[in-house]
């Protein structure tokens, strides 16, 4: 799909979609229930389909009322060998390896685009340890258990998925256990997360120290009705909007959110955008933007929106900690850095850190054609980057925005920005 998206001052009411790491969260809890859970508002994208139909291959049922899916949970541990498709979500495959380890039954996890080429070596490393099989190939990801509780040692500048996939099985085990996590501890919001909606059903996880939690076994999931709160991550590309091209206003969210993401409307206060609280959200405004530094350890989804607001603000902007940019579904700095350019900005990188010139270079004479890169969140950028830039620029691949916000395009016509799309 091609989305031609052109300039002008955007005003209007945008509600956020729903949150995709809560909706995986809450799913995953509840087909390991003993019971039938409603989650509403989980939506469409399409890591939260593959994520409900990884946990029917578990052995939940799963049906869809209007915006609820209702899941009767199941035992993981009495899953049949099975093969899931995990399509493009990261979120579903490093979540679920060990929830489907519980099983003695073989499990082949197989997937799209980069994601069988991201890094799994924490599960490859920990599996060893305990001496169960897990080979990844061009494939997939080929694995057995059973997972036996423990004390588990893990890397926390890799990605908190790793820690929250844990936390989902070793409930289940018999003993307790321990997970001890590296520093430094990146993305330690996703874990908070993890633990609240933990706590929501059932499970007891406490932390011993900063870095250190121990996961009494025997535990039960008990069922629970959970609806889905609005999307930071989603909402940050309409606070973006605002800033530069605004007025608007970015409804749904909650303001005692564990969301890490939240912080983008910080970064926006910081540079100087005008950001006033209103009762589910934020109303951002236009002002003069100023550069400074931006830390994504805690939240690097945000580095694509991070990148153009620092291009449209004043000075030199720097973005640390962005490693981890490069092993999402595309290498997100190479693929913002490329795109970035054909609007004229200067940017350079290494491998942990971004400096933006703002403001510095010539614009095109003609319209730039943006390759996507198969990634969301750059579509979703660049299309925030066209609509403030004063030219129209094509956007090439665009479905992509389905991964995460099948609605997005829809919603910026709703801001006011005039969108043509073609297949």
């Amino acid at each position: 799909m091609l989305a031609r998206v052109f300039p002008g001052r955007a005003d209007g009411t945008v509600v956020a979609p729903p949150s995709k790491s809560v909706a995986h969260r809450a799913l995953i809890a509840a087909a390991l229930a003993k019971g039938k859970s409603r989650i509403t508002g989980a939506g469409s994208s399409k890591d939260i389909i593959a994520t409900t139909a990884a946990l029917k291959a578990l052995g939940a049922h799963i049906t869809q009322q209007g915006e609820t899916l209702v899941v009767d949970g199941c035992d993981p541990r009495a899953h049949a060998a099975t093969a899931v498709d995990c399509n493009e979500s990261g979120s579903t495959l490093r979540f679920l390896i060990p929830v489907f380890a519980l099983g003695r039954e073989e499990t082949i996890f197989t997937g799209k685009g980069r994601l069988p080429h991201r890094p799994q070596q924490v599960y490859q490393l920990l599996f060893a340890e305990q001496g169960l099989p897990f080979a990844q190939t061009e494939q997939g990801i080929q694995l057995r258990g059973p997972l036996p509780a423990g004390h588990y040692r893990l890397r926390g500048d890799v990605s908190s998925q790793f820690v929250t996939g844990l936390l989902f099985a070793l409930p289940l085990c018999e003993q307790d256990s321990v997970l001890e996590i590296s520093e430094p501890f990146e993305s330690r919001s996703y874990v908070v997360m993890t633990l609240k909606i933990l706590r929501d059903f059932g499970i007891n996880a406490e932390w011993q120290s900063e870095n250190l939690l121990r996961i009494p076994g025997k535990q039960c999931y008990r069922p629970q009705d959970v609806t889905v709160e609005g999307d930071y991550s989603g909402a940050a590309f309409f606070g973006l909007l605002g800033a530069l091209s605004g007025p608007v206003h970015c409804c749904g969210l909650r303001a005692d959110t564990a969301q890490g993401d939240a912080v983008f409307f910080n970064f926006l206060r910081q540079f100087g955008a005008e950001v006033e609280a209103i009762e589910d959200g934020f109303a951002v405004s236009p002002a003069s933007l100023t550069g400074g530094t931006i830390d994504l350890a805690d939240c690097p989804d945000l580095g694509p929106a991070a990148m153009v607001l620092a291009c449209f603000a004043k000075g030199e902007t720097t973005l640390q900690n962005a490693a981890r940019l490069r092993l999402k579904e595309s290498d997100r700095i190479a693929a913002m850095e490329a795109e970035l350019r054909k609007f004229g900005f200067l940017i350079e990188s290494s491998e942990n850190e971004i400096i933006v010139h703002g403001k510095v270079g010539e614009m095109p004479e003609s319209v730039p054609v943006i390759d996507a890169h198969n990634d969301h969140r750059i579509a979703m950028s660049m299309a925030i980057c066209a609509a403030a830039s004063g030219m129209p620029a094509e956007i090439a691949g665009a479905e992509c925005v389905a991964k995460s916000y099948p609605e997005f395009f829809d919603d910026l016509r709703r801001a006011g920005i005039g969108v043509e799309l073609s297949v």
